[in-house]
């Protein structure tokens, strides 16, 4: 026997009183007054006969069950709310939202952007960024462009281009009676860090056959990567790159990679739901987005390294 749904206008109280433990706060978000609030609950703790709030001296607190309940009916109202924004936004395809990770937006993304908008005007791209992964269903994102092995359950994934990682720095750090001449100079010089990517350094510093001691030593640390190339561009230190984000860098002469070991990492793909793939806007973007990734430009001091640690990171 299915049972019967309690009422909505009651599970709606519920949810705005439990998040703001306050039946006042909750009347002036619904736009009710506070007595509407509490007839709504009390109505909806009866149709489940169970307590769901506790009033305690100047508070409101929930009960244990009421508690163990709120996180499904808070899901539920949000996959309510990005139901109802997906059926709104059917047939209009002029708004296509792109999340990926700040640092590649900032290097890559958005310098190659422009050719996009010129061919498809009707199109209002929108880039969101986070160093989390985006969860389709609670979010109004479209695509992502993530950094993995392209294995996400349930997402069609894309294949946009590899990764390599290899020290940068300044040109002026290449000079000097303190010029970087061998690997084992960066001992004596200050390390850069990405506080998401610590590991970088000890990984490349293994394939290099130095001790990943180095990477411990007093340096400097940043939460996003961009930080990190700037400050290597600034003279600041020694930064591990990542392709993506320092060949624009290379290529203009602001950085230079001062040994010729590069350890592959993993890659970028473009990410979709399996049920949004095909339309007109994803469509587009992930066609011009493959292009561009293939177009990217591959300084020569990455290129032409003499020694390359492993193998490289091919197209699945």
């Amino acid at each position: 026997m299915t049972a019967r749904l309690p009422s909505l206008n009651g599970l709606r109280a519920f949810e705005a009183a439990a998040r703001h433990l306050s039946f006042t706060k909750a009347a002036a978000e619904l736009n009710v007054t506070q007595t509407a609030i509490s007839h709504q609950i009390r109505r909806l703790e009866e149709e489940l006969g169970l307590r769901l709030f506790v009033r305690q001296s100047r508070a409101l607190a929930l009960t244990p069950q009421a508690a163990e309940y709120l996180p499904s009916i808070r899901a539920a109202f949000q996959d309510l709310r990005t139901a109802t924004d997906r059926l709104l936004r059917t047939g209009n395809d002029r708004v296509l939202t792109v999340s990926t990770l700040t640092s590649l937006a900032v290097k890559w993304l958005l310098p190659r952007l422009s050719p996009f908008q010129e061919q498809h005007p009707e199109i209002d791209v929108r880039i969101t960024t986070s160093t989390e992964l985006v969860d389709f269903r609670s979010s109004n994102v479209d695509a992502a462009i993530r950094y993995g092995r392209g294995q996400w359950p349930g997402l069609r994934a894309e294949w946009l281009m590899a990764e390599d990682l290899f020290p940068v720095c300044s040109p002026k750090l290449m000079t000097g009676e303190r010029a970087l001449l061998k690997p084992e100079d960066l001992s004596r010089v200050t390390l850069l860090h990405t506080a998401t990517t610590r590991d970088d350094w000890r990984i490349w510093l293994t394939a290099a056959g130095l001790p990943v001691e180095i990477a411990q030593s007093p340096g400097m640390t940043f939460d996003l990567a961009f930080m990190t190339v700037q400050a290597a561009i600034d003279g600041l230190g020694v930064a591990m790159g990542h392709t993506a984000y320092v060949a624009d860098d290379i290529a203009k002469g602001r950085l230079v990679v001062p040994f010729d070991i590069v350890t592959p990492s993993a890659g970028y793909y473009f990410v979709t739901p399996q049920d949004q793939a095909t339309t007109p806007a994803i469509g587009a973007f992930r066609e011009w987005l493959i292009e561009t990734a293939k177009m990217r430009p591959v300084p020569d001091a990455i290129r032409t390294g003499g020694m390359i640690s492993g193998q490289p990171v091919a197209a699945p």
